[in-house]
């Protein structure tokens, strides 16, 4: 396993700050970057580098073992500059987070202490051919004293610059010859073990630079001491689910304010005022700036309601740990995180195809490629569909029934 050396990040204050400075570097090379799709290899490891993808170590492994409200803050700033470079981690935190409840002492151990140093997860989750997103082909068979994984993932997000792979096996041991229970397992692979190929084959129409290629296995050997049973991050009230689609939810929140403020600059700088207004600038059509009165609310309402998700999920957890009503809890944060993503979801399509409304035709050219922004939006917010969150939120309110635990990662 290849590590950079990271530096330590200590509080919430000093998190943020370093997250803002990292995304004033990659907001201005964005564009560019989606348009050649020139992957952010360098970014990548000043973001590993700099230990923001350590912060939520817990404290007992050396690590900040700063809050998810925290660790959303980071994602939203790095998705203002760059919602590449802000999804690309997404589950290399919620892999922790995994490790962090379902993970023995010693993998804990060994994994934090690499992500101390600089290690980056990727997943290797999504299946096709399925009947349904959650059905799972990948096997994991026990062979001699090891296990056999075989099988194909897709839209494998960052696998081409992680130092590990986690990846989600179906147990297939009718046997019982291995002793484990039956289930789903996450597998902890270097990205270089044998057997395992990284196609670097993503051609979505946004989100470009992500990395989010095809992982193949094929008679790939995995330890027991890799595989961490995902049933016990779902079992009780472990916000587990919440969690990471509050990161989601910061990353479509981050597009959404990344669009308004390339709107007001090149608004500022370049638009012409329509004729009928009867001003010499474009910034004092009064219907423009009515439009952009509108984009504000949109944007700050999506930052106020992730906000409060963030808050909700860190009252989840903290009354997991303390014994209190987490089911409660629990509750509330996915029911709070199904609004964030729901407000968040359309302020990202909206803002993204408005920049063009305000902007006019020039911001329409391919050199500026300003629709990476709509590109961007459109295509993350498929990761899966707010009219389940609308669900979830009206079956709590009229039938008093729990969202699912597991949500979507």
């Amino acid at each position: 396993m290849t590590a950079a050396t990271a530096q330590r990040i200590t509080s919430a204050d000093q998190g943020v700050t370093v997250a803002a400075e990292l995304a004033r570097e990659f907001a201005p090379g964005a564009a560019a970057r989606d348009r050649d799709r020139e992957l952010p290899y360098a970014q990548l490891d000043q973001l590993a580098s700099s230990g923001l993808l350590a912060i939520t170590v817990p404290a007992e492994f050396g690590g900040a073992d700063l809050a998810p409200s925290v660790l959303t803050e980071v994602v939203r700033l790095l998705a203002v500059a760059d919602p590449n470079i802000a999804q690309i981690p997404h589950s290399h935190f919620v892999y922790l987070n995994l490790l962090r409840l379902a993970g023995t002492a010693e993998q804990r151990r060994e994994y934090f202490t690499a992500v101390l140093g600089g290690a980056r997860i990727a997943n290797a989750q999504s299946e096709r051919g399925g009947r349904t997103i959650t059905d799972i082909s990948t096997t994991l068979r026990p062979v001699d004293d090891e296990f056999r994984i075989d099988g194909t993932k897709y839209y494998c997000t960052g696998s081409l610059f992680a130092d590990l792979l986690a990846v989600l096996t179906r147990l297939d041991d009718p046997d019982a010859r291995s002793g484990l229970p039956a289930g789903e397992y996450i597998a902890y692979l270097p990205a270089r073990t044998s057997g395992v190929r990284i196609v670097d084959d993503w051609n979505g129409l946004g989100q470009r630079t992500t990395g989010s290629g095809t992982v193949e296995l094929a008679n790939v050997r995995v330890r027991a001491e890799q595989l961490v049973p995902r049933a016990q991050a779902l079992a009780g009230p472990t916000a587990y689910g919440a969690y990471a689609q509050l990161l989601h939810a910061a990353i479509d929140t981050g597009i959404a304010r990344g669009a308004l403020t390339a709107a007001t600059e090149f608004v500022r700088r370049h638009a012409r005022p329509w004729f009928e207004a009867g001003v010499d600038r474009a910034v004092d059509d009064p219907l423009l700036i009515q439009r952009f009165g509108e984009l504000v609310v949109t944007v700050t309402s999506a930052e106020a309601t992730l906000a409060a998700a963030g808050t909700a999920v860190d009252s989840a957890i903290s009354a997991a740990v303390s014994g209190a009503d987490g089911h409660t809890a629990a509750r509330q944060a996915s029911l709070a995180v199904a609004t964030a993503k729901i407000v968040a979801d359309r302020a990202a399509v909206d803002v993204s195809s408005a920049l063009f409304e305000v902007s006019g035709t020039r911001s329409a050219t391919a050199d500026l490629n300003l629709h990476h922004f709509w590109r961007n939006a459109r295509t993350h917010t498929l990761h899966d569909p707010v009219r389940w969150k609308y669900h979830h939120l009206g079956r709590a309110l009229l039938h008093d029934t729990p969202p699912p635990a597991h949500g979507t990662f």
